[in-house]
């Protein structure tokens, strides 16, 4: 069966026309029309897959130029890309309160294979995407090709890694969060953000649409399916369940929310079940791929207790929090929850029932216990915490660590992001530190930065970290087989320059059943 070149896709995404169909006429991402901001799939299941699109002929307006009454979308599935095979095809409703967004739940698929899809609306056929069946459950499965990333704040650099994320021809994409930053414009980068901090669905919306309109992003949300979930600045920098990052007032800050989390709905791959309610959204599930691998999807953002060794005052006065803090008693209070009750209890479930031959916990920050040095009094050695990772929850990332080893989860990993750096590092058991029980690998940022002086020197105080690097930017790939896990960081030379080259900056090897990473 013939399938699409990486460079067809590529070049489909940034100027090719697409297919026609049932006397729709051409259009493309960058052409005038509904579907300015392409197509995605993700989710995939054995049987079938999600397939997304909004239309927007004016993308950078609050209502996407759309009128206020939902629009009839026809989608099609084909197993070739010229669509003479049709397999599945149906109507869905583009509806108005939901931004003109469709998530079509296609069902039916064969397990295990590729398919092309498209949307046609208004006379005009979308561009072509590519995506994906999961294997069929509990098949075995010789090979899985991941592409993982995060952190793509749009001002600072070009989507130069989504390029050669394009060209890896990966099975499955995950994104760990940061897919927007909703700061306001500011000037000195690449490009600079087209509207104001958004602070309701409008400006969420547009926020997403200047993102969106990137030919590169475009490309690889056509190429292959993704799996999300998101971080902070998808609503709020630094925000903790229902409060932002200057404790502001809870009820202002939920509207905020509400409205962060139906434009993010707007425009992922999604299924129904994700669909928010007002300021809550359910994000976290699994995705199984056959015998080989379960992701175990998490959300730390929307249930996690509050930053922790705080002043008192700061609450209060509505003061922003600190970020960095020495240890406290609080820190490490049982109570305290990054994930909520129900989800970590929903987590506990899937690490004791998994069977996959590989586990791995995708989510957005740093997980590894990890102390700082004090910029300002380095000589103090390593004694400052981030309130915003897993160290303001050490008593939670205990909990998971505990459940694989006493679940005997089979060969449990951590993909990670947030930081805006790559790491690796190997996490050993709570109750005895000469035991590995996973190994954590932070895939850099897309773009985002992190100019920090201490962040290597303060990784080689910490046991268990075996790389950091924090000025290069790029991605993680994942090459899995039943026996072994190659981890490859893929950093690009200039993230500013749209046609940067690429390289492997650092490799390693998880094999199966022997916790803990080689250099490769």
């Amino acid at each position: 069966m013939p399938l699409f070149s990486r460079r067809q896709w590529l070049a489909g995404a940034i100027a090719a026309p697409t297919l026609l169909s049932i006397g729709a006429r051409a259009g493309s991402a960058s052409a005038e029309g509904p579907f300015t901001l392409g197509v995605a799939s993700g989710d995939p299941e054995p049987d079938g897959i999600v397939l997304w699109t909004r239309l927007a002929p004016r993308p950078l307006e609050g209502d996407g130029g759309m009128p206020p009454h939902e629009v009839p979308v026809r989608w099609e599935v084909a197993e070739d890309e010229r669509f003479a095979r049709l397999v599945r095809f149906g109507d869905a409703r583009a509806e108005a309160r939901w931004g003109h967004s469709v998530h079509v739940e296609v069902t039916g698929l064969a397990p295990g294979r590729p398919y092309y899809y498209r949307f046609i609306a208004q006379g005009i056929a979308s561009p072509v995407g590519r995506t994906r069946t999961a294997p069929a459950p509990g098949a075995a499965v010789d090979r899985l090709r991941i592409c993982y990333g995060s952190c793509q704040k749009y001002e600072v650099g070009y989507y130069a890694a989504w390029r050669h994320a394009v060209e890896e021809d990966p099975d499955l994409i995950l994104f760990l969060g940061d897919y927007i930053y909703e700061g306001a414009p500011s000037p000195g980068g690449v490009r600079m953000h087209l509207n104001p901090e958004p602070m309701d669905l409008a400006g969420y919306r547009v926020r997403y649409a200047t993102y969106k309109l990137d030919a590169l992003l475009q490309a690889a949300h056509a190429t292959a399916p993704w799996a999300v979930t998101w971080d902070d600045h998808e609503v709020a920098n630094d925000y903790a369940n229902d409060l932002d990052e200057n404790n502001g007032e809870r009820a202002p800050f939920l509207l905020r929310r509400a409205a962060a989390y139906q434009a993010y709905w707007e425009h992922m791959p999604l299924r129904r079940r994700s669909r928010p309610h007002g300021a809550a959204m359910q994000l976290y599930r699994t995705l199984d791929w056959g015998r080989l691998a379960q992701f175990q999807i998490i959300d730390d953002r929307q249930f996690r207790s509050g930053h922790p060794c705080q002043p008192a005052d700061l609450l209060p006065a509505h003061k922003k929090y600190l970020p960095l803090v020495p240890d406290c008693a609080e820190r490490h209070d049982p109570r305290r929850t990054i994930l909520g009750s129900t989800q970590e209890d929903w987590l506990h479930r899937a690490l004791g029932s998994s069977r996959a031959q590989w586990n791995l916990l995708s989510q957005q920050t740093l997980m590894t216990s990890y102390a700082r040095l004090d910029a300002d009094h380095p000589d103090e050695g390593a004694r400052l915490y981030s309130a915003d990772t897993w160290g303001g929850y050490p008593a939670a990332r205990e909990r998971i660590l505990r459940r694989w080893r006493d679940a005997h989860t089979p060969n449990p990993l951590v993909l990670s992001g947030d930081i805006h750096a790559f790491a690796a590092s190997d996490m050993a058991d709570p109750d005895d530190d000469k035991r590995i029980l996973a190994s954590e690998f932070v895939g850099g940022s897309i773009t985002s930065l992190f100019h920090d002086a201490t962040f290597k020197r303060s990784t080689l105080l910490n046991p268990g970290f075996r790389f950091a690097e924090n000025e290069i930017k790029g991605y993680g790939r994942i090459d899995l087989t039943p026996g072994r896990c190659d981890v490859a960081f893929r950093g690009l030379a200039d993230a500013r320059d749209v046609n940067s080259a690429i390289s492997t900056i650092a490799s390693f090897v998880v094999e199966a059943g022997r916790p803990g990473m080689v250099a490769a």
